[in-house]
Parts: structure tokens; sequence; C-alpha cells
């Protein structure tokens, strides 16, 4: 969202980019202590699912505090080994959940040593950091930090009963470290989409667009597979779009077509050709050309914020859009719609993030 954030955790890998907008940052809502009954993948897999393919913001608050810049080669937080992408998630064993806890625990050391719990590569470190004093007499570490994200991805999949949804197909990540960023709470926002930044070779493409203000739902996980939450309500000019889950052994190669939304027109049906199918990996299962003329001529193929966009061959549900190849818009992949399900039967959330 170049016109509202600043890119924070862009998703790139060498010449994969994942095709949700970048993400930066703005206010999450407050912590919600609601206890959500998710079903089981089995349970979804045997209902039908709304394929979605429209766009949803996402607001986002880290379950710590990210650190999104180290002052120069040196300094209290250099000196200690911390880097850009590690995860700060307490002083002195006192958990800290903003940038204001942390620099508030900071500023009340005095200059006397701290020491840091954190997460670098998903494993837990400590440090143990003594603060200087900038001109203004404060106390600093040398880093920057963030504690929230904001941006535009697209809905992949609803399930009406639960009005449980998933989207982006990929989950939201650090840049350097590729870590999956740790989640706390955040929630679905409704957006409204302003234009496109077609894409061209070594320049990926976006949907420009912002938020309105009106909350659709709640967040619950950001996990390998996409980021996955509860709507309020469900789209009533969706209701119908119901489809049976196709299994990944279903899935072949040639023509299908994907959902989504680019513009004022609105949710569209777009053709697509599959190809290299790959049944073993967790997440770039297959990969996607776009050959729909319409689409080529609206986006140059696949851009930023169509992460997410439902996949449907032979009448089912079989996978999303996630990556678009920077060397060539027109192609990217997807992941099967069974990994995004088998998700929701995971306790624990990885720390590698198959988009960054």
């Amino acid at each position: 969202m170049k016109n509202k954030v600043k890119a924070i955790f862009s998703a790139v890998l060498a010449a994969i980019m994942a095709a949700g907008l970048s993400l930066g940052t703005l206010a999450a809502d407050e912590a919600d202590e609601e206890d959500i009954a998710v079903p089981t993948a089995k349970e979804i897999a045997e209902r039908k699912l709304i394929a979605a393919g429209v766009p949803f913001g996402v607001k986002f608050h880290t379950d710590g505090v990210v650190i999104v810049g180290i002052c120069g080669n040196c300094g209290p937080a250099a000196d200690a080994g911390l880097r850009k992408g590690d995860v700060i998630t307490a002083v002195d064993g006192v958990r800290v959940g903003s940038v204001g806890e942390f620099a508030e625990k900071i500023q009340n050391s005095n200059g006397a040593q701290v020491t840091l719990e954190y997460r670098s590569g998903g494993l837990a470190h400590t440090a143990t950091i003594q603060p200087i004093q900038d001109e203004n007499g404060a106390y600093k570490l040398g880093i920057w930090i963030k504690d929230s994200a904001a941006g535009i991805g697209t809905v992949t999949f609803i399930e009406p009963e639960t009005m449980l949804f998933a989207g982006l197909g990929h989950g939201i990540c650090d840049s350097d470290s590729g870590a999956l960023v740790p989640f706390a709470y955040g929630s679905a926002e409704e957006v409204s989409l302003s234009g496109i930044t077609p894409g061209r070779a070594g320049a990926p493409g976006e949907l420009r667009g912002s938020f309105t203000g009106h909350k659709q739902g709640k967040l619950i996980k950001n996990t390998d597979a996409g980021i996955y939450g509860v709507l309020n309500e469900l789209p009533e000019a969706l209701l119908e779009e119901l489809y049976p889950v196709g299994r990944s052994s279903e899935v072949k190669e040639g023509k299908a077509y994907i959902f989504t939304t680019v513009d004022g027109g609105g949710r569209q049906k777009y053709e697509i050709e599959i190809s290299k199918i790959d049944s073993s990996a967790s997440g770039r299962n297959f990969s996607v050309r776009v050959t729909d003329k319409a689409l080529l001529e609206k986006t140059g193929g696949i851009v930023q914020g169509m992460s997410g966009s439902p996949i449907i061959q032979n009448g089912k549900l079989i996978g999303a859009v996630t990556h678009v190849l920077v060397s060539n818009p027109t192609e990217g992949y997807g992941i099967f719609i069974e990994n995004m399900l088998s998700e929701l039967s995971e306790d624990t959330v990885s720390e590698t993030c198959l988009a960054a």
C-alpha cells in the first residue's frame, strides 16, 4: 500500500514473490479473550466451501516487538548480536507486547544492563545489553521496532456454518529471517480498491487500496499456509458460490480458473493453466500461468494482493494462488486447498515461512 503504509514485511524469495501486498504499520485492535471453536480439517473438507476471491484488509498485532532496523554496524544491540527480523518478547523477565512498553522498560533502566529474551530464526535466545543515552538523554539500544502491520490480500474460502475463513495461502513473514511473524491478535477489515500497478518482468505489480474503517471479522492464526479468522457475517453475494473440496490427488495439469477481484468490476472468473504438480511440497504445490486475456490486460498477470485467490478445477475448490514469478508476472505458484485446511488441525505454528 504505497499511499498508506511503508513496506516492512514484503515477502520475497529470489525470483519468487508472495502475491499478497507488502505489510506496513497500523494499529491493530485490542486483544479479545473470546474463545473460537475451530472445526477440524476433516470436518471442513466434508463440507462445501464458499470460493471467495474478494479482497480483505489485515490488521495484525505481533506477539512481542519486531526489530525492523539496526542503527549502523555498532551500538548495544548490534554488539550483542541482535539483527533485523528478531522478535523481542521480554525485558528483564517481563513480557513486552508493544513499542511503548518496550521503550518504557529501556528508559526506566537508567542505563543499567537489561536482559532481553528474543526469537531469531525460530530459536529462543537471551542477551544482556547496556543501553546508551542519545543526544536528548533518552536511553536507547540502537534499534527500530514495530508491533503491528497492515496490508491487503484475498480471501480463499469461507466455511458458511462457522464463518471461518482463510486467505493469502502463505504466511505473513519477516523478509530477512524468513520466519513467520509471531501472531498475537488482529482483525479482518473491509478495503476499497483504488487502482492497479500492472506487473512486468523484474517488477511485480500490486493492487492499491485503503481501509474503509469497517471491521469484517477477527483473525485467529498466522501459518505457513495462510492467515485464518472468523467473519462477523457472511457476504450475501457469495452465499451461492459453494464448491466441494478437491483433494490433491484430483488436481490435474491443464485448464482451471480463479476467482479474484482486481478493480471496480468486482469478483470475476479468469482462466489459468496448471502445470508441474508436486504433491510432496508443503507450499508451492503447482505452477500457475495466467492465460485469460482480460486479466493480462488489467494486471499483466499475478500481482500483489491476489494472493489467496481460489482456484477451481472440474467443479471443485482445489487451491489458491500464492506467489508470482518476479521474472515473469504471468506465472506463479499455488497451494493445495488440502494444505490450507491441514493448518486448522495443527496445535502449533511453524516458525519457517514458505513465502519469504
